[in-house]
């Protein structure tokens, strides 16, 4: 009986973002989308950029801060595209929702590599009308996929 416990309590996994899953720093963000890869399936784009513990340090001026995640990211729906901040709101909840649930082969392979300080990443969402949660789910899961691709050859070839 306890065994049973101690096995459900395992597979149940917390899947929140946490504050140091949210790319927050503009030291972290502007070179994101200067310097950053981009990926592309519509309706969303994916930048992305992997940084080493020492580039990481160095994208600071002082000490590092607190909680910087192995991966971080943010969503961001232009207001061009967008108008109203209602359908704005609701396509960042599904595109946050549908990064949050399908995350976890992504962390770990990342969180796995000693050599990785963090991977940061921004979702763009570049059409013009709302789209059903499944549609973005089904973008997301092959956007993390092609990413997945890159961050193992990036890695492969620092090693």
């Amino acid at each position: 009986m306890n065994e049973e416990k101690e096995i459900t309590e395992k597979e149940k996994v917390r899947l929140t973002l946490k504050k140091e899953e949210k790319l927050r720093h503009k030291s972290l963000v502007d070179p994101l989308f200067r310097d950053g890869q981009s990926l592309y399936e519509f309706p969303l784009r994916l930048v992305w950029r992997l940084l080493t513990p020492e580039d990481l340090k160095g994208s600071f001026k002082g000490e590092l801060p607190e909680r910087i995640g192995k991966v971080q990211m943010l969503i961001t729906i232009p207001k061009k595209k967008r108008r109203h901040a209602v359908d704005r709101v609701l396509m960042r909840r599904r595109i946050r929702e549908a990064y949050r649930l399908c995350r976890k082969e992504l962390l770990e392979r990342v969180v796995s590599s000693p050599k990785t300080g963090t991977l940061s990443m921004a979702f763009i969402y570049i059409h013009n009308e709302n789209l059903p949660y499944a549609t973005i789910e089904r973008k997301i899961k092959s956007l993390l996929k092609k990413m997945a691709k890159g961050v193992a050859k990036s890695q492969e070839e620092k090693n």
